[in-house]
């Protein structure tokens, strides 16, 4: 092979390469803008489905990441999604007079705990671990939050609603999927566990899996009509 035939590679291989840097900033662009234009966290899938050729999603939205994370607003993963919010240590800056989310009451918070480490978890379920009746109010609360959901129905007698949280639940603390919910020594230290608590009490280790388990099947339009959430015939209630 001839020098000049060398040189010809050598420059075909460098202006591939530097194809390569152009589309891979050109996919992180379009990346930061799909989830900047996004009012709610964007799925890696719908990412890849709206850059020009096949990429690697996780390693652009982790680069991205890390150019973001220290400035004023941080680009966050929740799930398999992301979202920019505000950094924290700015928090106290943005006024939400407003917008401030209403405060769950102590009922509410211990039922939305229960759920998020025993999930998939039935109101049965709920009230045995509480030691007390759930009210449907309770309920109704925390899924007009946007944070708890319906996940499915258990197969056993009655085929009682199960109940799990929401992106929009792990968006709002701050989580980016449920193994970082605070362990045992966490809730210790931030006093919301009292001292003298026995000695074989734990922490359950919340579901990381959101598919259906082995004993629940999926809702129905027909299971959503009895729950009160689609009029008959599949309406939608105002």
């Amino acid at each position: 092979m001839t020098d000049l035939e060398d040189e010809h590679i050598d420059s075909a291989m460098v202006e591939e390469t530097e194809d390569d840097v152009r589309a891979e900033t050109e996919a992180e662009r379009i990346a930061e803008a799909l989830v900047f234009a996004s009012a709610q966290p964007v799925s890696e899938g719908f990412i890849a489905d709206r850059l020009p050729r096949p990429f690697n999603v996780r390693g652009i939205m982790l680069r991205l990441k890390e150019q973001y994370a220290h400035r004023g607003v941080n680009l966050v993963q929740v799930d398999d999604a992301w979202a920019f919010r505000t950094a924290a240590d700015l928090s106290f800056v943005i006024r939400r007079d407003e917008n401030e989310a209403k405060k769950l009451s102590r009922a509410a918070l211990e039922v939305l705990a229960i759920i998020a480490y025993h999930q998939p978890v039935t109101r049965a379920e709920i009230e045995d671990i509480r030691g007390v009746q759930t009210s449907r109010g309770t309920l109704g609360v925390l899924m007009e939050a946007g944070w708890v959901r319906f996940r499915g129905r258990r197969r056993t007698p009655g085929r009682p609603v199960t109940l799990g949280t929401t992106r929009d639940f792990l968006d709002h603390f701050g989580l980016e999927e449920l193994r970082d919910l605070p362990g045992l020594e966490e809730l210790k230290g931030a006093g919301l566990l009292s001292g003298r608590i026995p000695a074989n009490f734990n922490i359950p280790s919340p579901t990381m899996n959101d598919e259906l388990t082995e004993d629940e099947d999926p809702i129905t339009q027909l299971d959503l009509e009895e729950l009160g959430l689609l009029a008959p015939g599949g309406a939608s209630e105002d």
